[in-house]
């Protein structure tokens, strides 16, 4: 554990948590994680950014140093934030970073968020923007943390489904899988999270899913079938409440003949890579990233 780490872990639980589980409005949490990441999450020099739209879905383009943005394949990455909030400037830092450690650019859709734009449409603007890159030379790969992360998945069961071209892989950090949190690790790391609290996973659902459906594929990709699917690259931490949505998912994933990698690491907060100008963990874990993404490539 680095010394960085020693300290985070605390910080988090003490304000980052804390704030979570205030009851503070969707509006003041948006406001909050926008201002953190102009405050803490900086790209790396040399890299670059443009707006842009896919099939009328508001995106961003990241790039590292000296990777060229007709580079291939791309990287389809979703942010997190529960569905309500975050966006592509809250994550462009990261995106950046592996940008520069993959050579490949990024793209970062602004999909719409929920309560104002509930389930299909976060499903509804991935597939169009996805639509958008598919024929792109080199091909595509999704990746997304947390609710960004359940998108991705979500959108490569309904690529599967609808018999569509398939993306070279998908990379996710800590993937929100299951919106029934179903998992034994909701509860037995209800304390050991540092980050996330349990008691507003009903009001996240309730904005999202207001008409219910938890265990639409759609919304949970760990009800969905992936037989036929590229490989995948998952990690997350043994502390965190989402554990289980990454286990049980992969373990279901190779059951229908999938290649999937997991990196379980000890005691990292939800989505540590995002932390990656100042965590040592979170470069070690973007650059074994970049070596899967490099593979992918090559092929």
């Amino acid at each position: 554990m680095s010394l960085v780490l020693r300290f985070l872990n605390p910080w988090l639980r003490l304000f980052e948590k804390r704030q979570l589980a205030g009851g503070r409005s969707h509006e003041s949490l948006r406001r909050s994680f926008e201002r953190k990441a102009r405050l803490f999450f900086h790209a790396s020099w040399g890299s670059r950014v443009e707006a842009d739209q896919l099939n009328g879905v508001p995106v961003e383009w990241v790039s590292g140093q000296g990777v060229a943005s007709d580079a291939r394949p791309v990287l389809l990455y979703f942010h997190g934030g529960g569905y309500v909030f975050g966006s592509p400037r809250t994550h462009r830092a990261m995106l950046a970073r592996v940008s520069e450690l993959s050579g490949l650019p990024a793209c970062l859709p602004q999909y719409r968020l929920a309560p104002e734009h509930p389930f299909p449409a976060a499903v509804e603007d991935a597939l169009s923007a996805y639509r958008a890159l598919a024929g792109r030379s080199g091909g595509v790969i999704l990746g997304g943390d947390s609710a960004g992360g359940g998108l991705a998945l979500a959108l490569l069961g309904e690529i599967l489904r609808m018999g569509e071209s398939v993306p070279k892989g998908l990379f996710a950090f800590s993937p929100l899988t299951d919106l029934s949190f179903s998992g034994a690790s909701i509860e037995e790391n209800a304390q050991a999270d540092v980050m996330l609290p349990t008691s507003r996973t009903d009001e996240v659902v309730e904005m999202y899913l207001p008409d219910g459906g938890a265990e639409d594929p759609r919304a949970s990709p760990l009800f969905a079938d992936f037989t036929g699917a590229p490989p995948v690259w998952l990690t997350v931490g043994d502390t965190e409440i989402l554990r289980d949505d990454t286990l049980r998912l992969a373990e279901q994933m190779r059951g229908e003949g999938v290649a999937v990698e997991v990196v379980l690491e000890h005691d990292l907060p939800h989505v540590w890579p995002i932390f990656q100008p100042f965590l040592p963990e979170a470069m070690a874990t973007l650059r074994a990233l970049s070596r899967w993404i490099r593979s992918l490539s090559e092929r």
